[in-house]
């Protein structure tokens, strides 16, 4: 009975939220049934997810220490204050500073008891024979003593490649094709002879092969971004064939639109785009998001890519160079010409400008010249070199980093400089820019980047050869992206287990042994999330066009005549409809047999409501995004009503319409169409209803009219609506996903950028708001909620139905016999949905889900 007692469902009140503690329980006993270490998951995500169970515990202070800057705030005061007796040649009393194991080593640095550290004593005595530095020397102020015994307590935390010491090693310019070391066991494939190569050199064994449901569950996540379904895993596995891995990689690059929605977040964060946040209300910033859905969905050449960012050929690229125009006065570092130098620079080079744009570069050998030189390509007019924010008399010549290339001419117009750029760029003896972009997708699907940090490209890669084959690779592929990610998915490296090791947390040399375990990005987890339960957005936020070449029951409908786009309105026939004006549309489709599949599309100018049978499905304010709703399940035989309450929105008079198609197959293989049109009926009076349920609407009922579309609706919803109908009325719809919505708190805590900075990689740990979010955030526990019901629905209440498909779906693998117990002890024999959802929470708390392994 005592593990029956920590089924009872409790609700404690904690600081102001509400925990489910059946929830938290039942994660626990999966979790400590399964063992953190399982599967080589690593325990820092595990130890923190442990923190979930914490939850009930009392509230303490969730404040921390914040994270010190190493770069901007510690490396300044030990150059000024220690470098020169302790730092490069010099090693006074035998002390260096060159490298973080030189001072751990040193002793003078207590990790477990950073308090008592020997160098924390020195910087704060008063003793003229024990003070540093010396009695003759300036003495560190409050402020850069509070920095260092940050840095010290925060565990020492050093830019990796990092070093006092004179920088011996300049990446190589041109690109290099390395000789191949012989095939070992088979592994034809370039990264595989390399990398047995490698580990053959260090006497270090081949990392074991993972099992096909592993790699299958691993590809899918990693080329375009979604859990594979369980009867395509089923398939997979029992599949004899030796080119199966192959094959499936292959068909995965093939899905053009869920390569372009996952690929999506990887591009907006490197070129900050977005689709809400900083600069877009002011009108300082704009979007590039059609062009680059466009771009991924072609599988656009990187060359082309970089140039069409760099000199962009029309408006629809331009908001990467244009950067974000701040409101009022900014600093010198924040005006769009430097914003210009460092996003270049960082996106296509992975060279971190931002110190070299106010002072020569503390940590590598960039000058404030030279990042200045790159500013003025971009600048319209003379630009001043500021240091530190303060103007040195001098002005910028536009110039490019790497003149062996060629350079710029500094006398030409801007639009022909930015040509210029990108053709450098671009050169086919930039080694780079390749080695840039193949270093990024390696750490993508491999967890580490061959350079690492990834925007540290001064640094020396771990493999050099490996690096230089991946970027001749590209560009003997014409660029193409796709190319890469299939060399690096079908290589026996890849397709091996995870590996976790102590150079991964610290500060040591790095030595590969196999892929490392990554978190799913939040958009990743949310869309997995949708795809068990179900309850994916009805609408994307990015004004993007998903569509591609009907094919199947999608070529059939498509073959039929376009459904007429017809846009209505109520009240007065002539006339612009008055702003707040409130109305009520609705008509009545009758059907002589069930929808097989089928869906609608519809938007409203400015604001609906939308009942169908009395029941609330949609809402909206947006009009420039159509949405759509799946009707199998929703409509019957017989009459079905559909009812919109709309309004218009604005300050005066202006154009208002509500638009809708639908069509569909029935059971027996009959194609129908429906839309707006004058058929429809108009009343003034507003229903009122109670609780998303909407009676009979009363009248009085009159015609509606068609209203003359405006040009923007055409522009921007006509193009969309037969294609979306044709793939929705096939059952094609693809899932609205999380990369093409606007930024939330949610996703936020979860890890997804604010974008109004490039960003190549996210924060690898899990911290306390991240662990509450997924805990108890309200649209996870809705989304449960309603998946709850739609699994329980689908498994016939059958409770080992519930778990198969569950662990399928979400894990790629059966329940063990452990977890069965447990979690059968919490469905029963007669499962409720309240039951299905705690438990399809807790597998999605366990760092299984949450881990690519």
């Amino acid at each position: 009975m005592g593990r029956l007692r920590l089924f009872c469902r409790e609700r404690r009140r904690r600081g102001g939220r509400w925990f489910d503690s059946t929830r938290h329980h039942l994660w626990i006993m999966i979790h400590l049934n399964r063992g953190i270490g399982d599967h080589g998951l690593g325990g820092r995500l595990g130890g923190c997810l442990l923190a979930l169970a914490a939850l009930a515990a009392p509230s303490r202070s969730l404040a921390a220490e914040p994270t010190i800057d190493f770069s901007h705030e510690v490396v300044p005061v030990l150059r000024e204050h220690c470098v020169e007796c302790h730092g490069d040649k010099e090693a006074k009393g035998g002390f260096s500073i060159n490298s973080r194991s030189l001072i751990v080593d040193s002793g003078s640095v207590d990790l477990e008891s950073p308090g008592d550290s020997y160098l924390l004593e020195l910087i704060t005595s008063s003793d003229p024979d024990l003070q540093m530095p010396p009695a003759d020397h300036e003495r560190l102020s409050g402020l850069e003593v509070a920095v260092l015994r940050r840095w010290i307590v925060g565990g020492l935390p050093w830019e990796e490649g990092f070093s006092f010491g004179a920088t011996a090693y300049e990446p190589p310019l041109h690109p290099r094709l390395p000789e191949l070391p012989p095939v070992v066991a088979g592994r034809t494939n370039p990264i595989d002879r390399i990398l047995d190569n490698y580990l053959a050199e260090r006497d270090l064994p081949t990392p074991a092969p993972i099992d096909d449901a592993l790699f299958y569950r691993r590809v899918h996540l990693d080329l375009v971004g979604l859990l594979p379904e369980p009867e395509a895993l089923a398939a997979f596995v029992a599949d004899p064939a030796s080119d199966k891995r192959e094959r499936a990689v292959e068909t995965l690059l093939e899905k053009d639109l869920a390569y372009a929605d996952h690929w999506l977040t990887f591009f907006n964060d490197l070129l900050r785009n977005d689709y809400s946040g900083t600069g877009f209300i002011t009108g300082g910033r704009r979007q590039i998001t059609g062009w680059l859905y466009a771009a991924l969905l072609d599988n656009m050449p990187f060359d082309q890519f970089a140039r069409e960012l760099i000199a962009p050929p029309t408006a629809e690229s331009g908001g990467y160079i244009e950067g974000i125009k701040w409101r009022g006065e900014v600093s010198a570092g924040q005006t769009v010409e430097i914003q210009f130098a460092q996003n270049v620079s960082q996106s296509f080079l992975g060279i971190n400008m931002k110190c070299a744009s106010c002072h020569d570069s503390f940590i590598d050998r960039w000058t404030l010249e030279e990042a200045y030189g790159l500013a003025a390509i971009y600048a319209t007019e003379p630009l001043e070199i500021h240091r530190c924010d303060k103007p040195v008399g001098k002005t910028a010549e536009a110039g490019w980093l790497f003149p062996k290339l060629g350079q710029i001419d500094p006398q030409a117009p801007q639009p022909e400089r930015l040509q210029q750029l990108a053709g450098l760029m671009t050169h086919p003896e930039n080694g780079r820019f390749t080695r840039t972009i193949v270093n990024r997708l390696w750490y993508k699907l491999m967890g580490r980047g061959i350079v690492h940090p990834l925007d540290a490209m001064q640094s020396e890669p771990w493999n050099a050869d490996l690096l230089d084959y991946l970027a001749w690779y590209l560009a003997e592929e014409d660029y193409d992206l796709k190319r890469v990610l299939r060399l690096i998915a079908t290589s026996h490296a890849y397709q091996s287990a995870s590996e976790v090791t102590a150079a991964e947390s610290g500060g040591g040399t790095y030595t590969y042994r196999g892929p490392l375990p990554r978190r799913l990005t939040a958009e990743q987890f949310l869309d997995a999330v949708w795809q068990l339960t179900g309850e994916a957005p009805s609408a994307p936020d990015a004004a993007v066009v998903r569509s591609l070449p009907p094919s199947g029951d999608a070529a059939e409908v498509d073959a039929l005549p376009p459904v007429p786009v017809q846009w209505i309105w109520g009240g007065a026939s002539d006339g612009v409809p008055p702003a707040g004006q409130q109305l009520v549309l609705r008509k009545t489709l009758k059907l002589e047999e069930p929808i097989a599949r089928g869906a609608a599309v519809f938007t409203c100018d400015n604001e609906f409501v939308l009942y169908v049978n009395g029941r609330e499905v949609e809402r909206g304010d947006n009009w420039t995004t159509l949405h759509t709703l799946p009707l199998r399940g929703r409509l019957k035989q017989g009459d079905n009503q559909f009812v919109f309450v709309v309004k218009n929105a604005g300050d005066a008079p202006n154009p208002a319409g509500l638009m809708l198609a639908a069509a569909w197959k029935t059971e027996s293989g009959t194609v129908g169409q429906w839309g707006t049109d004058a058929t429809w009926q108009w009343s003034p009076t507003l229903p009122q209803p109670r609780e998303g349920r909407l009676g009979n609407p009363p009248g009085p009922w009159k015609p509606a009219h068609v209203v003359e579309p405006v040009a923007s609706w055409t522009e921007t919803i006509g193009s969309q609506v037969q294609s979306q109908l044709v793939l929705a009325a096939a059952g094609e719809t693809p899932m609205v996903r999380a990369s093409l919505l606007k930024n939330n708190a949610l996703m936020r805590s979860l890890g997804r950028p604010t974008r109004d900075q490039v960003v190549s990689m996210r924060p690898p740990g899990l911290t306390t708001l991240e662990a509450i979010d997924l805990a108890n955030e309200q649209t996870l526990a809705d989304a449960f909620a309603a998946g709850g019901e739609h699994l329980l629905e689908k498994a016939e209440g059958d409770p080992d139905a519930v778990l198969r498909h569950l662990y399928a779906f979400a894990l790629s693998r059966e329940p063990t016999d452990d977890e069965r117990a447990v979690l059968r002890e919490r469905l029963g024999e007669r499962p409720t949905a309240a039951a299905v959802q705690d438990v399809l929470w807790a597998v999605c708390m366990l760092p299984e889900f949450l881990l690519v392994r």
